[in-house]
Parts: structure tokens; C-alpha cells; sequence
């Protein structure tokens, strides 16, 4: 990774997403992911979200900020959601379990997105952000926030617009939405076993 990074946000996401992958692969009693990391990587993924505009302001991941915070005084994520299922506050607003699960929504949208730009023809973003959109975050919203949304996606930039902006042309983007979608798969069912092996379910 050369200096050049620093303005191909792209690219940190798909290298940082390539490193959680690494640990999120190893068998068990293997390490376990570092809070930190895990929350640097979204912080990456947070800006892509800025690049989109308004459509997708609800996924601006403050929920990201808290758990840079929280990697402060707790080192790894199946250690957050213990202490959290202690004090009894997994399901409270506010608590860091309930904001991985929706910081967790926002890498799954962004990796269908990118799945969906990469079958979809054409130079708007409407059609592949709309059925991200659908498939991950509608079912959790009520109607008010679904209408904002649906009325955000017509101020999408183009595909082109977007790629300017992260300094890609449309193959380099290519590679690195291709490696994001592989490395962020074992990085999205590592956070829902978190949640699956302790029974505290995810549609909350």
C-alpha cells in the first residue's frame, strides 16, 4: 500500500476488507477479530456511502464512530457482545451489539451493490442501489424513512460521476469491488455467528 492510497477510497476498503477476511477464515480457537479493525474497515466503508449523497444518509454509519470508541477499552468483538449480554443492553439503543448488527447491514449493502453494478448495464446506479436497498435495509425501515429513500436515489451520481470521484476507471473499479465482495462474504458471517451462536438473533 503506497501513499497513492490515500485518495482511492476504493481500494483501502477492499485491501482493509482482505485483512478482516484473513481473520474472520481461521478456524476456531483461531484470533478473534479486533474491534478496532473491524471499525476502521466501515470507517472505509462510510465514505463510499458520502460518495453516494443523500440516498444513503441513514447509512452513514455513526454507528461506526462508537465502536472506535468502545475498541478502546474492549480489544475484540465476541468479548463486546459478552459484556453487552452481562448488563443485559444487547437489544438497547445505543448499546455497541445493536450498532454492529446495523454497521453489519451497511457492508452487506454495500456488497450487494457492487455485485449488482457489475451485472448491471448502463451508467445509472438507480436500479443496483434500489435493490440493495430492498434486500437489506427496507425490511427494518418504517414507510417515512423507505419515501426518503426512494426520493435519494434519484440524486445518485452516475456510475461514472461515482467512479470520479473515488479516482477509478471503470476496470480498476472492477478489481477492487470484485475483492470486496470476496473478502467481505467470511467478514459478514463471522459478525452474524456472533449473534447466531448466542441466539440473540438479527432481525431487530
Amino acid at each position: 500500500m503506497g501513499s497513492s492510497d490515500g485518495d482511492k477510497p476504493l481500494r483501502r476498503i477492499a485491501a482493509s476488507f482482505e485483512e478482516l477476511e484473513a481473520v474472520a477464515k481461521q478456524q476456531a480457537p483461531g484470533p478473534a477479530m479486533e474491534v478496532g479493525s473491524f471499525a476502521r474497515a466501515c470507517s472505509n466503508v462510510s465514505v463510499l456511502f458520502g460518495c453516494l449523497g443523500i440516498a444513503f444518509k441513514f447509512a452513514e454509519m455513526d454507528y461506526v464512530d462508537d465502536l472506535l470508541e468502545a475498541s478502546k477499552s474492549i480489544s475484540k468483538l465476541p468479548e463486546m457482545v459478552e459484556l453487552d449480554i452481562q448488563k443485559g443492553t444487547v437489544r438497547q439503543a445505543g448499546s455497541h451489539t445493536r450498532n454492529m448488527l446495523r454497521v453489519k447491514r451497511g457492508i452487506d449493502m454495500v456488497k450487494i451493490l457492487f455485485e449488482q453494478i457489475l451485472v448491471t448495464e448502463g451508467n445509472s446506479l438507480r436500479d443496483a442501489a434500489s435493490k440493495a436497498y430492498a434486500q437489506v435495509f427496507a425490511p427494518h425501515h418504517g414507510w417515512a424513512i423507505r419515501k426518503a429513500v426512494a426520493a435519494g436515489m434519484y440524486a445518485l451520481p452516475s456510475k461514472s460521476q461515482l467512479l470520479k470521484k473515488l479516482n477509478e476507471d471503470e476496470n480498476s473499479a472492477k478489481v477492487q469491488m470484485q475483492t470486496f465482495i470476496r473478502a467481505s462474504g467470511p467478514v459478514i458471517l463471522y459478525v452474524e455467528d456472533l449473534f447466531t451462536s448466542r441466539n440473540l438473533g438479527m432481525d431487530w
